[in-house]
């Protein structure tokens, strides 16, 4: 049975970490695939309508990649080079959110490296000043049947392990953004698709209503990022209703 839009609420969120610091400025990294980047994610929405006067951050996320592919094309230097970069001025946060393509057959990653995949990237931010968030996948928003196919539960659950066993911070947005689209229905869905017949990646618009849906899962979690946040209540309380944005 899908929970409600308002009693999951409780139930997204994993263990609790020290608090973040909200007495500066915010530097947001997104590492990806294609459902955080430009052009069929959330992550330029995220960057465009959520983040604060006077914080910035950049959008890594990279169409077909994976949590090997995205360190061995050398995305994730740049991810780490911009942690130092950026630390001495603002507190960096760095999202994390993979799964789409490390499921693949052809992936060349199992389960066990996407999961060591995700720690390492982790600790490598940790370790070089920055405030990592592991973020489980964007769902899919294919129907069958009235409802949603959840078609990355085993990603989802790797996610949230790994967070869990290793104190890192995280958020389900898997579960957030299908309780979402499961909400507003087939219709209202399709209207997000950045092609008619693509019910993966997201259009402008749905890219600033899944940034919404992150950015309140973010707040939900860690209220001290309230300060470095730009609120929208109407498209909150579109989603939190579960009515189309």
């Amino acid at each position: 049975m899908y929970l409600s839009l308002i009693s999951f609420s409780s139930l997204l969120f994993g263990i609790s970490a020290s608090p973040l610091r909200a007495d500066r400025s915010a530097y947001w990294l997104l590492a990806g695939d294609s459902t955080t980047a430009p052009n069929g994610g959330w992550g330029d929405g995220f960057l465009a309508t959520t983040v604060a006067s006077g914080s910035s951050g950049h959008n890594y996320g990279h169409s077909g990649a994976t949590t090997a592919s995205f360190r061995a094309g050398g995305d994730w230097g740049k991810v780490i080079k911009d942690i130092g970069t950026y630390k001495n001025d603002h507190d960096v946060y760095v999202t994390i959110q993979f799964g789409h393509n490390d499921q693949k057959e052809n992936s060349g990653v199992t389960v066990e490296q996407y999961k060591t995949n995700l720690k390492t990237f982790a600790s490598e931010v940790k370790s070089a000043g920055g405030i990592p968030i592991l973020l489980t996948p964007l769902t899919r928003r294919v129907f069958q049947d009235g409802k949603v196919v959840q078609s990355l539960a085993i990603q989802r659950n790797a996610t949230i392990s790994v967070a869990e066993s290793n104190s890192i911070r995280w958020a389900d947005l898997n579960i957030a953004s299908e309780n979402y689209v499961n909400a507003i229905g087939k219709a209202a869905a399709q209207k997000y698709n950045l092609a008619a017949d693509d019910w993966t990646h997201l259009n402008e618009w749905g890219g600033v209503v899944f940034a919404r849906l992150v950015s309140d899962l973010l707040v939900k979690k860690f209220p001290e990022l309230k300060a470095v946040t730009k609120a929208n209540a109407t498209l909150s309380k579109a989603i939190a209703d579960g009515v189309p944005a």
